[in-house]
């Protein structure tokens, strides 16, 4: 049966008034009965892409999941495998259904499970818009992008329990809502202002990842313009990004670790994701965070044939006793696996300064990008030239008077990038392969991209 008309608004809560919000109007039919399972199933069009999706009923039981309602979200997932198409999950679910003991939780499970075998094979995007707890977290969890409605709340236990066993006085707000997710942890890629927006925004992310488009006609623009004039000036990068994409794009964790950039959006109508520093953060430095998100964006991107655009502007990692605790090591190694393992067309543009370990993570050409491209003002040494002759000529600084040593410093590191070479011997190596004029930018990635395989990662989304 194919739905005309929306639910009655007078409950919003209703799956099948949730439902048709989310599909193109007219294009909504339901797979499954309304009944008492406390979800409900249609397939139709989000976005210009074929899809599938289930929606939890709020109205019985919290939208807690029992054995017949895992198996509708198990049933959608059979149906997304099966033909290769997006599957959405729209959540306001307390959990496993406390009735039905054992028989619910073996549901969540199962649920879990089918979602695993998905990963990296179809895209899976989750809308949050109420409180999710235990079974209900962890499914958003366990996919590609997780929309969050200022009204939705992630918790694997309320602030009932957490009080009863911790002491800890939180509400549901500041224990897992849109601060807590999108600035704090990472769970939440979107953070939207009301349902609307939510289900705008995730129409949005179904419609990059599903209907991704083919690489059409590419029109140049100034985007030199962009940066300051000044190379030691810090500049927020996304206008950068906005201005080699279509138009603006759509960005994935903007408030969690912000020193980096993933976006998707489009060039030439066809659907690419973009890695950028930004200087305007942390100088642009790389981070255990930064890392990390990076690497879960570029495997995301990989696993669906997403071609990536990577924007290098990054004066090295993040020194400092927190972040070799944090796990900068381990952390970082991630970055470095994602971008080798990479199978899909990436394009690097280096804007600025590329310095030491993190000029390699950012996608170089030892990591296998498929084109590097500098700008004019672009550089690349192992560390900057000022830090390397304070360690190369320590001894003979350390003679220096101190009003000539900043004189001296800036002599000795002029002559240094002389003798490395920087931009011009990374030519000559063939690590970069062309120095470009800003204002060719957009045509000479999109030219990249349409020239390699349209190769796709084999690999899962596990959450990093």
């Amino acid at each position: 049966m194919t739905v005309t008309e929306t639910a009655d608004q007078t409950d919003t809560r209703d799956p099948k008034f949730r439902l048709a919000q989310l599909f193109d109007e007219g294009t909504l039919e339901l797979v499954s009965d309304e009944d008492d399972s406390g979800f409900l199933l249609g397939r139709g069009i989000v976005g210009g892409a074929k899809a599938v999706a289930f929606a939890s009923d709020a109205r019985l039981q919290g939208g807690a999941m029992g054995a017949a309602g895992g198996e509708r979200i198990v049933q959608a997932y059979e149906i997304a495998i099966a033909e290769g198409i997006p599957v959405v999950g729209l959540w306001h679910s307390g959990g496993a259904r406390i009735l039905e003991g054992v028989e619910s939780l073996h549901a969540v499970g199962r649920m879990f499970h089918v979602m695993t075998l998905a990963s990296g094979k179809v895209p899976q995007v989750s809308l949050v818009l109420g409180p999710v707890a235990g079974g209900g977290a962890y499914g958003p969890a366990l996919t590609d992008v997780v929309v969050l409605s200022d009204g939705g709340r992630i918790f694997v236990t309320g602030p009932g329990v957490v009080k009863s066993v911790t002491g800890e006085d939180v509400d549901m707000l500041r224990l897992g809502g849109p601060e807590p997710h999108g600035r704090r942890s990472g769970v939440v890629h979107i953070v939207a202002n009301g349902d609307d927006e939510a289900f705008a925004r995730t129409r949005e992310v179904v419609s990059l990842l599903g209907a991704q488009g083919e690489m059409g006609q590419v029109d140049d623009r100034e985007v030199g313009d962009l940066l300051p004039e000044n190379i030691k000036r810090a500049y927020d990068v996304h206008p950068l990004i906005d201005g080699i994409l279509d138009g603006p794009g759509l960005e994935l964790h903007p408030k969690w670790a912000p020193n980096i950039v993933t976006t998707l959006g489009r060039v030439g109508g066809r659907t690419v994701g973009v890695v950028a520093n930004n200087p305007m953060r942390l100088g642009g430095c790389l981070d255990s965070t930064s890392a990390e998100k990076a690497a879960r964006f570029v495997r995301t991107c990989d696993a669906f044939g997403v071609p990536l655009v990577v924007l290098v502007d990054v004066p090295g990692y993040l020194p400092g006793v927190g972040q070799e605790w944090d796990g900068i090591v381990r952390r970082g190694a991630k970055l470095l696996h994602a971008f080798s393992e990479c199978s899909v067309p990436r394009v690097t543009l280096m804007t600025r300064k590329a310095i030491g370990g993190a000029y390699i993570a950012m996608n170089s050409r030892a990591l296998g990008a498929t084109k590097v491209f500098a700008w004019p003002s672009a550089g690349v040494a192992v560390m900057g030239s000022v830090a390397a002759v304070r360690l190369l000529h320590r001894r003979r600084l350390a003679e220096v008077p101190e009003d000539q040593l900043a004189q001296v410093e800036q002599e000795l590191a002029d002559e240094h990038e002389r003798i490395v070479g920087g931009l011009d011997r990374a030519q000559q190596l063939g690590v970069v392969d062309e120095v470009i004029d800003p204002a060719r930018t957009r045509s000479a990635i999109a030219r990249a991209i349409a020239d390699a395989p349209a190769l796709r990662g084999t690999h899962g989304n596990i959450p990093l």
